[in-house]
């Protein structure tokens, strides 16, 4: 059913996304598969992320946790991401931060991919981070994922340090950081 529901969207891609706040009534099911959808190129990488496998109860844990949003496109969600307020139990230093919002849950239907819809997600999340007074955005993904980590610092990332997930990941993570003092409508 997945297959359907993406090659429907293959006719969307050049339509413009809205990018809203995720709402009550968005599916968890969709949201899940879509996740899946997004993490599976990683998957087959042998990277085992928690979206590739991620339950819907894990889902809706993940959208609680900050300020959720999703791209839409004909009605169609083909993109989210989560960007969290500081998390002062994080074993995350940088995530208990009093200034640093975290970025997670971040996936684009794969036949969004290269469109500039992660872009545009990404801008939005950052973009209600600083109306509610963050300093930076980090998040983190693994070490041997090069091309997000590359497409990261093309976004103003740097790498500041590590984290070891196992053993719920199989992998060393790189924690990536992005000041937003010179961002537009940031602090000086």
């Amino acid at each position: 059913m997945l297959m359907g529901v993406r090659s429907s969207m293959c006719r969307h891609k050049e339509h413009s996304p809205t990018i809203r706040s995720v709402r009550v009534d968005d599916g968890l099911v969709r949201l899940t598969q879509l996740i899946h959808a997004a993490y599976a190129p990683q998957a087959a990488k042998g990277l085992h992320y928690w979206g590739t496998h991620q339950s819907v109860d894990d889902t809706r844990k993940r959208l609680a946790s900050g300020h959720s949003l999703v791209a839409e496109t004909e009605g169609e969600i083909v993109g989210t991401i989560t960007v969290r307020p500081p998390q002062p139990d994080s074993p995350v230093a940088l995530y208990r931060d009093a200034g640093t919002w975290t970025i997670c849950q971040f996936a684009v239907d794969p036949v969004s991919k290269g469109t500039g819809l992660g872009k545009a997600l990404h801008e939005a999340a950052v973009a209600h981070a600083l109306l509610n007074g963050a300093l930076a955005v980090a998040l983190d993904t693994a070490a041997p994922a090069v091309g997000l980590i590359a497409m990261y610092r093309a976004w103003g990332y740097e790498t500041v340090g590590e984290v070891d997930w196992r053993p719920h990941t199989n992998y060393l993570s790189v924690v990536m950081h992005k000041s937003l003092s010179n961002a537009e409508g940031g602090r000086p």
